[in-house]
């Protein structure tokens, strides 16, 4: 490996070949191929460790964020949590740029390095006497900084895949591959196609389809904890154990249907599933509105005269004393008073939060899959890099502001008009999908050279 020197971890994964020429169909030899696996392998475990650490840090942000500083609302949680994607869309063309003139570790280690330090900087938090929600802004903005590394490694995993695709070495994809993060042009034929004029419409389109997605899910992993919190009363260690289980439950989820995914896109195709897909997310949603006549626990701690308008002074007793007192240690649960829409919204029963979850966790694998793997086979064999660049940049934006819109309209309006927004933008996708829809092909299909 050492032998590679740095000019060949600087060549492009596919060498300076076209489709047609004799270098193209050079078979990699078997040094090199370890090499690449290596490389690859190391790269998965980079990618897991800081999904891990994500899905660690996401459930205890809006605890931890109450803990340090008490001037902090639902309002700014979103901007919290968007400051990780606006670091990540602010890194992710310099790491990326840097790779393309410097050895692909440089880029990778200073990432790394800025993580660390931002996560401990993340922990330390609530030392400072004041502005301690800022520092937590700033600490989250520089681990979205680091994870701009994604860039790189995308890069280098989709070039990776395209060239085994060209090696007849290897009768199976990885686990990875099969989860259509990394999946490139489906066939050894659809990469020798001549190269030819890349249909537009349906590269901006298919952006914009990913973007709705991970804004989607975006929102529902930013409200999970607030809404558990209001609505169950749950206090802040519950929430983060409850949600947290919920969360893995629904990982477990998505690896069945990461795994099952690329088999049923034979049978009907990757369209078919992305539409399919879509509904599900829509139902998921749907069922989440609340309904019914039973009303959530009100914050009881909160509650002073005049703290509710058009209500007697018997009638705040009444609910004073219907309300069980909690321990003070845990701080006050349940929904606050200050967000009027408490007061006159229905709760969003246990059982129809678990059902919605359960659908929402298998609408968005599937959506997130099968726009990954369309993008891909749009571009075709091209070189993809400024592509995927404009796909990172897509979901880096839905992530900034998926959150910063879910906050904002859950504090002020509720989850009725919030679910209601989502809903009405999942229809207005899924409008989108059906128009474009005859445009989602490959590369090869829309040339002539294979059959769809």
């Amino acid at each position: 490996m050492a032998s590679l020197g740095v000019e060949a971890e600087q060549e492009p994964l596919l060498g300076h070949s076209i489709p047609g020429s004799r270098e193209w169909d050079i078979i990699e030899t078997e040094e090199h191929y370890k090499s690449r696996w290596r490389s690859i392998r190391i790269l998965y475990l980079t990618m897991f460790l800081s999904s891990v650490g994500f899905s660690i840090v996401i459930m205890s942000i809006w605890p931890y964020l109450q803990k340090i500083d008490h001037t902090a609302d639902a309002s700014f949680l979103g901007w919290v949590i968007a400051s990780f994607s606006l670091g990540q869309m602010v890194a992710s063309p310099i790491f990326g740029l840097w790779s393309n003139y410097r050895p692909r570790k440089e880029p990778l280690t200073v990432s790394i390095f800025i993580s660390v330090a931002a996560n401990c900087l993340y922990a330390y938090v609530q030392v400072p006497a004041s502005h301690n929600k800022y520092y937590m802004l700033v600490a989250r903005g520089l681990v979205g900084f680091g994870a701009g590394n994604v860039a790189v490694i995308r890069s280098y995993i989709a070039g990776a895949t395209s060239l085994q695709e060209r090696t007849s070495s290897m009768a199976n994809t990885s686990a990875c591959q099969a989860l259509g993060f990394i999946l490139g042009p489906a066939s050894t034929d659809e990469v020798q196609v001549p190269q030819g004029n890349i249909d537009q419409v349906a590269v901006v389109a298919t952006n914009v389809l990913f973007f709705v997605i991970l804004f989607i899910f975006a929102l529902f992993e930013t409200i999970v904890t607030p809404l558990t919190m209001d609505m169950y009363a749950w206090t802040r260690e519950q929430a983060v154990l409850y949600d947290g289980i919920i969360l893995a439950a629904l990982g477990v989820e998505a690896v069945i249907i990461f795994m099952g995914i690329k088999l049923l896109s034979k049978k009907v195709g990757e369209r078919a599933i992305l539409l399919g897909g879509l509904i599900v997310v829509w139902v998921g949603f749907f069922i989440l509105l609340p309904w019914g006549h039973q009303f959530p626990k009100i914050q009881w701690e909160d509650l002073h005269n005049n703290s509710i308008p058009n209500t007697t002074f018997g009638e705040i007793i009444i609910t004073l004393w219907k309300i069980p007192r909690e321990d003070h240690n845990e701080g006050p649960t349940g929904c606050p008073v200050e967000q009027a829409w408490c007061l006159y919204t229905p709760m969003i029963h246990l059982a129809q939060f678990l059902t919605s979850a359960v659908l929402i966790g298998v609408g968005y694998p599937s959506c997130n899959v099968m726009s990954y793997t369309l993008y891909s086979k749009i571009l075709g064999p091209k070189p993809q890099g400024m592509y995927m660049g404009w796909l990172t940049a897509s979901g880096s934006a839905a992530r900034i502001l998926g959150p910063v819109f879910i906050s904002q309209v859950y504090a002020a309006w509720g989850p009725r008009w919030a679910f209601s927004l989502v809903c009405g933008m999942v229809v207005l996708t899924t409008t989108l999908l059906g128009v474009v829809y005859r445009r989602l092909i490959a590369f090869s299909v829309r040339h002539g050279r294979i059959q769809e």
